[in-house]
């Protein structure tokens, strides 16, 4: 295992009702004596699915009132108490799927303008990752994308409090540092993992699952499933605590993926989405690993010029990026093939047959293994192909310039070149 730091600051409840139940608690806790709160989401969801009324319930109960405007200067009462105060809730809207440097620099300037104290980003990965990034520059003189996401360096300034309501399970941006941002002028999509972005609580209740339309659970479902392999498929190739954490939240995912298909409101199995997507994301199956992540580079380019659905990219890129690289990774894509989908000696056989021969039986293992990775993207519906995910001929005459745009994974089995990057990009269409 290579050495490691590990640590996750962010105070989770879990559970139906949690929102009503612990709210309070923690805008007395990050809030100290009243301060305005910018309330961030996207569009009506968090709103059907009973997000919203929550947490205005609560606030208002506290004596927040919703602002008129943008302008919400700090006046009145301690929020703390029991009197009523006369501190803002300032609603910061319409974040967007993939959002945008643009959106969070408007947001930035919003929380400045409001004199925010505590910022709660209510929705989903996306909504999370904006507002922990106008969370970051709100309290930052400089140019926080420049100085941080793109050139990593250390965040010694304060960081605004931000809390989450988590209402769609994928990023696990729930339980990290990682806010995802697309810069629009220079096609860059990218994040960076800062302890100090971590939220400071994420309150996660499943019943605000079970509005989401089918097609966002099951991308947002194979995005945790993807998490978990970028981390898997990396060094050490030796049994570890990390992997053998990891080959189990596989497993438990793919059964709980197969019920909320079979039915979508089943809120045991939402459950168990929602609490392994902050699981795969919380640090703790990333220690002693060198990481991958080269399927995320490749798919976060090809949404960052298409704006295509992070999940159902993802979905079309790991098997044929996995037959890529396998060999180099031989051992633990065997593992996969035997402790996740239980493959056996005599189904390496059968392939091996199938392909006829000319391959060790490990390498028919582990190529059988990605078959049935493969296969089940296909029994969920997810799309197999670019054109499935619907790319036309614009886009493929994009493909050159997008493979020439991916960060390239120091953590990998096998560094990519954008000529190999375009390959694959090819063999998926």
């Amino acid at each position: 295992m290579e050495n490691f730091s590990w640590e996750c600051s962010t105070r989770v409840r879990f559970g139906q009702g949690c929102v009503r139940e612990y709210l309070a608690e923690m805008v007395r806790t990050f809030a100290p004596g009243g301060q305005n709160i910018m309330l961030g989401y996207g569009g009506g969801s968090v709103k059907k699915n009973g997000a919203y009324d929550d947490i205005m319930a609560v606030l208002g109960e506290m004596g927040y009132s919703l602002a008129d405007n943008g302008d919400a200067p700090a006046a009145g009462q301690d929020a703390g108490g029991c009197e009523p105060c006369s501190y803002k809730i300032v609603e910061f809207t319409g974040i967007m799927s993939n959002p945008t440097l643009a959106k969070m620099l408007e947001g930035a300037e919003l929380a400045r303008r409001s004199n925010i104290g505590l910022i709660i980003g209510a929705g989903g990965g996306s909504v999370m990752d904006c507002c922990k990034a106008v969370s970051v520059q709100a309290g930052y003189d400089g140019d926080a994308w420049e100085d941080f996401w793109m050139q990593g360096k250390p965040m010694t300034h304060r960081v605004v409090p931000c809390g989450v309501v988590v209402t769609m399970p994928a990023t696990g941006s729930e339980v990290n540092g990682c806010a995802v941002l697309t810069n629009e002028e220079t096609r860059i999509k990218c994040d960076r993992d800062y302890p100090e972005v971590n939220p400071a609580f994420a309150l996660m209740d499943p019943e605000y699952t079970l509005t989401m339309p089918v097609r966002q659970m099951k991308a947002g479902t194979f995005d945790i499933l993807s998490h978990i392999m970028e981390t898997y498929f990396s060094y050490p190739l030796e049994p570890n605590p990390a992997d053998d954490i990891s080959e189990a939240l596989m497993k438990g995912l793919i059964r709980d993926f197969r019920a909320a298909l079979a039915d979508p409101k089943d809120l045991q199995a939402r459950s168990n989405i929602m609490w392994t997507a902050s699981l795969a994301e919380n640090r703790i199956i990333k220690t002693g690993k060198s990481k991958d992540f080269q399927a995320h580079n490749m798919e976060h380019q090809l949404s960052a010029y298409t704006n295509c659905n992070h999940g159902e990219g993802l979905a079309v890129l790991h098997p044929v990026y996995y037959r890529h690289v396998y060999k180099s990774g031989l051992a633990k894509f065997v593992s996969f093939a035997r402790n996740v989908w239980g493959l056996t000696e005599k189904d390496a056989e059968e392939f091996r047959v199938s392909c006829g021969g000319g391959m060790s039986g490990d390498e028919a293992l582990a190529l059988a293994g990605i078959d049935a990775l493969a296969a089940f993207i296909k029994e969920a519906g997810l799309p197999a192909t670019l054109r499935e995910l619907g790319f036309g001929e614009d886009e493929r005459k994009l493909l050159p310039e997008i493979a020439e745009s991916c960060f390239i994974s120091g953590g990998a089995f096998r560094q990519m070149t954008a000529a190999e990057i375009l390959e694959i990009y090819n063999e998926c269409w």
